[in-house]
């Protein structure tokens, strides 16, 4: 079975590596195919991955290196995204524009986020296409940012062929199972909204719901990160545990705040730490040195401003391993490959699962896969703010995917305008006339 990474020199790809090693099947990935459009970061991801693999002492799949896109999916069974089109200076100005307004800047959340996904979406398209006519059968497995939006661009060539992931639900889900002293396995866990604005809602085990058990302790609250990061008085009165990033929605200010008295932007960090790695000399063992401790400084450091805003502290030793996207991605892959029915948190297709919603948008909900491919489950409608505050960011979503999609600076304008988090229109000029004056990508999208 061949699996194309999309983004192969990009930072993560190890772990996606470190996660095949491990699998002894008869339907595991025998060729990997790594492609990025820069040779060099794809020459020093493959010196970590010849270190990882001497250290596992299995042989691990034969590893094709290409800055080809054609040749890179070409008859692949399964394909997964995870580009950054920009680069972390791309991040870097979507963060300071935002700021510079006095408005949040973020990578996935409010104006950054926005920014973010209008220079994207035309090149994931591109890469749908690509897959459509060469690899028809792949599926695609999209990790790019804003996962939510970009898989939704990709889903008008794909359709339910394309797929997008995030690790947040199922970190949250690890530390709520935690505290509640409960086997992962054994619980249902009711979910729902979009990429980085859900709520879990339930907890359910043997058919009785064990989540007020937990939202009434303050005690047993302040173990989880979400219960430091909001307050448990907060999460005691919405009734449910909040996705980490709707920190940025619920406490603002705070957030701005944070941000701006920090040395550096979150991606003015990891521009300045990855670089470090990717610059590196020597042989695979520096090469996997450096990247294992950058990768331990990257996962200490993540939401580090709104930990310190509100004191919530170190992040748990349980949530520094790095693992989250690749092991959904491969949990995913392998529930389709081999029909093994597994139930995921993913971004899929509306259809009828949350009113008020197109059918073609996409939300992130716990789906049933299995050779088939991932189908929501049923769920109770959101609560009235909730599913006010999701029919209001699909909206600005699905305004910047058609003016990604049509050059139209106007949508993208009005797309930002109208995002909540965002304070005046002519705020949302400034922002986007920076863009395109700093971020080649966006400029050449808009002509």
């Amino acid at each position: 079975m061949q699996l194309t990474v999309l983004g192969g020199g990009g930072f993560r790809v190890p772990l996606v590596y470190r996660a095949l090693l491990s699998d002894d099947s008869d339907s595991r990935v025998n060729e990997l195919v790594l492609y990025d459009v820069d040779p060099a970061r794809l020459r020093r991801v493959g010196e970590v991955l010849a270190r990882l693999e001497a250290e596992a002492g299995v042989a691990g799949p034969a590893i094709r290196l290409e800055t080809d896109l054609t040749q890179a999916v070409r008859g692949t069974d399964f394909v997964f995204s995870a580009i950054r089109v920009g680069g972390l200076e791309g991040r870097v100005c979507d963060e300071r524009a935002a700021l510079d307004e006095g408005v949040l800047g973020q990578e996935t959340t409010g104006a950054g986020g926005i920014c973010y996904g209008l220079r994207t979406v035309p090149v994931a398209m591109q890469i749908a296409r690509t897959v459509e006519e060469h690899a028809p059968d792949a599926y695609v497995i999209n990790f790019t940012n804003p996962a939510g939006m970009v898989t939704e661009a990709m889903s008008a060539v794909l359709g339910d062929r394309v797929v997008g992931i995030c690790d947040s639900p199922v970190g949250m889900f690890k530390r709520v199972a935690r505290a509640l002293d409960l086997d992962r396995s054994q619980a249902v866990f009711d979910y729902a909204g979009l990429n980085h604005l859900g709520w879990l809602r339930r907890v359910l085990v043997d058919g009785v719901d064990v989540l007020p058990n937990l939202l009434s302790d303050p005690d047993a609250l302040l173990t989880i990160e979400e219960g430091r990061l909001f307050g448990p008085s907060w999460l005691q009165t919405i009734g449910a545990v909040p996705n980490e990033y709707l920190w940025y929605w619920y406490y603002t200010k705070d957030a701005i705040a944070g941000i701006e008295a920090a040395k550096e932007t979150r991606g003015e960090f990891l521009l300045r730490q990855q670089g470090g790695f990717y610059a590196g000399g020597g042989g695979a063992g520096d090469a996997y040195a450096a990247w294992d401790r950058t990768r331990r400084d990257r996962e200490e450091s993540y939401m580090a401003d709104s930990r310190d805003v509100t004191g919530a502290g170190e992040r748990d030793e349980d949530d520094l391993d790095g693992g989250g996207y690749d092991r959904v991605a491969l949990e995913l892959m392998h529930a389709i490959a081999r029909n093994q029915t597994a139930t995921l948190v993913l971004n899929v297709r509306n259809g009828h699962t949350l009113p008020g919603l197109p059918p073609d948008a996409v939300i992130e909900v716990p789906c049933l896969v299995d050779a088939n491919g991932p189908r929501a489950l049923p769920l109770d409608p959101l609560a009235p703010h909730a599913a006010a505050l999701v029919a209001t960011v699909k909206d600005v979503e699905r305004t910047a995917i058609e003016a990604s999609t049509t050059g139209s600076r106007e949508l993208a304008v009005r797309a930002l305008a109208l995002h909540p988090l965002v304070d005046s229109v002519n705020t949302a000029r400034r922002i986007f006339e920076r863009q395109l004056r700093e971020v080649p990508d966006l400029s050449r999208a808009f002509g």
